[in-house]
């Protein structure tokens, strides 16, 4: 009988809000995840160093990050999400890529926008690249739509200049919304 390697071997996960003691495994995911962005010629948006703690732990105590957690209770991917201008925003999606293709992404964004309906929230909203397949077609088929620049909100036109600063290539990134 052949043996299969951890990335190949069944596993369950379940989502939840992250635990305190869980935030400093965070970063590390967020740069397995980023590394995909080189493959894609991305390679100074792979650089970018990861979230802070600091950042991070802010979205906890406002219990907006949710993450996937393998049958071993390691997590494995997370999402952080908040309110801008009245609505659910999806500030980060990471999973490693070891588990990634196995639904953890859909299910962590459901989370969030489950959590910001539960909060009254009426629509999600993020930020994201329109042309690479795990960014904007993912969102479109999880039914998020590409807004126009005259819907974005006063928030989205400040996150549209925090792009610019870090230098994103803007020409390329998109805003999209899905009612909840």
């Amino acid at each position: 009988m052949a043996k299969t390697s951890k990335a190949t071997e069944r596993q369950d996960y379940s989502i939840r809000l992250v635990r305190a003691d869980e935030i400093a495994l965070l970063p590390d995911i967020e740069m397995k995840a980023g590394a995909l962005f080189a493959d894609a010629g991305l390679q100074d948006v792979a650089d970018n160093p990861p979230a802070d703690l600091e950042y991070i732990e802010s979205f906890r105590r406002a219990g907006a990050v949710h993450v996937a957690v393998s049958d071993r209770g390691e997590p494995v991917g997370f999402a952080l999400s908040g309110l801008l201008d009245g609505a659910g925003h999806l500030y980060e999606l990471s999973v490693d890529p070891a588990h990634g293709r196995r639904g953890l992404g859909a299910r962590l964004v459901a989370a969030s926008g489950n959590s910001a309906h539960a909060r009254g929230v009426r629509a999600m909203t993020l930020s994201t690249f329109r042309d690479l397949a795990w960014n904007g077609p993912f969102y479109a088929r999880l039914g998020f739509r590409e807004l126009a620049r005259n819907e974005w909100t006063p928030g989205l036109h400040l996150l549209h200049a925090r792009e610019i600063d870090i230098k994103l290539p803007v020409e390329r990134r998109c805003f999209m919304r899905k009612e909840l």
